[in-house]
């Protein structure tokens, strides 16, 4: 292995008919190249579309009430009933592995009318009742003042925290809008800080059009009582929202007297679920790109091992010389294994340098796009796992194309390879 004298005979070798060896090194090349660059595209698909939940948990799912659908002790199909804010004490009683519970109403949004009023400005804004924890299950940042705490819940406080896009709507440029009140359907709430929302699911701009106020001064504002719209519920990180769901929606089944099979009396979004969906869609796209990339670098490898066939038949007499002289057939088999493996490593890292390049660049071209354009790829990268992996290939293919030619090698006679022309 680290006799020069066996390297410069392995470079003299394959620089001998250098254009040959151009055009078999590119076949490898080429393989590991496409194996990197779909993987790195993969990846980058991977990081935009995860980039669309925002910083939400995913471990989280929505829960809200709509129609029974089957009569049950007396009461009629088609009623409508709402969640109370005693069932969240219930829920976390019955179902244990939960993170948080966040009750939540809403007002206004969604192309509606006015409602909220700031001296002469106006705008249609999302107003929700939230409790604390909702900053943890759907993160936002806090761009001044703070957000609503328990000393708001307890004390009824009418505070609200409003988003960068209202108060552009309802504030000067260059007006501090912390202290200053804004009217929500008439009722007057104080503000005490700003937000910036990083986008989920595209829609950057409505996030920032949002409104929070303490949960129960908006029940007490615009006459809630103790009615819940829906819930956001996350599960511990050892626990999945999915296998409590069930538990979840049976209890609320049984607080409000809905029938055991009627499954449509509680709708329910689960966001865990629809992750896992998006992981495993990219788990197969990781599996797909293993498989192209490795098969086109098998036709780099056959094309190698064809090559060192020609080379073994051209080098006939050389080895019947050696073989005469002694050299054991290990030795010759060592010889021609050595030129196949060097010949792929250097190929295919190559392609992996050119590959490593491309990708520096599209991340270069992507950090000059504004944050303010959203895009569906970001951050195309591979990771060493990647490189280690496609070195290991390298060697077991080099190995492959050189077994043969070697084989062929060492079963020629010398008094036949001494003869050859």
């Amino acid at each position: 292995m680290f006799n020069r004298d066996k390297w410069n005979e392995i470079i003299e070798a394959l620089t001998a008919n250098w254009f040959r060896t151009l055009l078999t090194a590119f076949g490898v090349c080429w393989g590991i190249f496409i194996l990197v660059i779909l993987l790195a595209a993969g990846k980058g698909l991977e990081n935009g579309v995860k980039r669309g939940f925002g910083d939400i948990a995913t471990n989280t799912m929505f829960m809200w009430t709509q129609i029974a659908t089957k009569p049950y002790k007396g009461l009629p199909k088609g009623r409508r009933f709402n969640f109370k804010i005693g069932d969240v004490a219930s829920i976390r009683e019955k179902v244990p592995g939960l993170l948080y519970i966040s009750p939540r109403n809403q007002l206004g949004g969604f192309g509606g009318t006015n409602n909220v009023v700031r001296g002469l400005n106006t705008g249609a804004f999302n107003v929700y009742g939230d409790y604390p924890e909702i900053i943890n299950q759907d993160p936002i940042t806090i761009t001044s003042g703070r957000f609503v705490n328990y000393g708001d819940i307890d004390n009824n406080r009418k505070v609200a925290v409003i988003g960068e896009g209202v108060k552009k709507e309802l504030f000067k440029i260059g007006e501090d809008p912390i202290g200053e009140y804004i009217k929500i359907k008439g009722v007057s709430f104080m503000v005490i800080g700003t937000y910036m929302k990083k986008s989920n699911n595209g829609d950057r701009e409505q996030g920032q059009n949002e409104i929070f106020v303490p949960f129960t001064s908006f029940s007490q504002a615009f006459n809630r009582a103790d009615n819940v719209g829906w819930m956001a519920i996350t599960a511990q990180d050892d626990h999945s929202i999915t296998k409590l769901k069930k538990n979840i929606i049976d209890v609320m089944k049984t607080n409000h007297t809905i029938h055991p099979e009627d499954n449509r009396a509680i709708g329910n979004f689960d966001l865990y679920q629809e992750f896992s969906k998006i992981n495993g869609l990219f788990i197969a796209l990781r599996g797909v790109a293993y498989f192209v990339g490795v098969l086109v670098l098998l036709s780099g490898i056959i094309g190698i091992s064809n090559i060192m066939l020609i080379v073994v038949k051209e080098r006939t007499k050389e080895i019947g010389i050696r073989r005469a002289l002694g050299a054991s057939p290990w030795s010759i088999r060592g010889q021609i294994l050595l030129e196949s493996i060097f010949l792929t490593i250097i190929s295919g890292m190559t392609g992996i340098a050119v590959s490593t390049g491309v990708i520096f660049l599209v991340n270069k071209i992507l950090d000059g796009i504004p944050a303010t354009n959203e895009t569906m790829f970001a951050n195309p990268s591979v990771d060493l796992t990647v490189v280690f992996v496609a070195l290991l290939i390298l060697i077991t293919s080099g190995l492959l194309a050189g077994l043969i030619p070697a084989q062929v090698a060492i079963k020629t006679k010398p008094i036949d390879a001494l003869r050859a022309e």
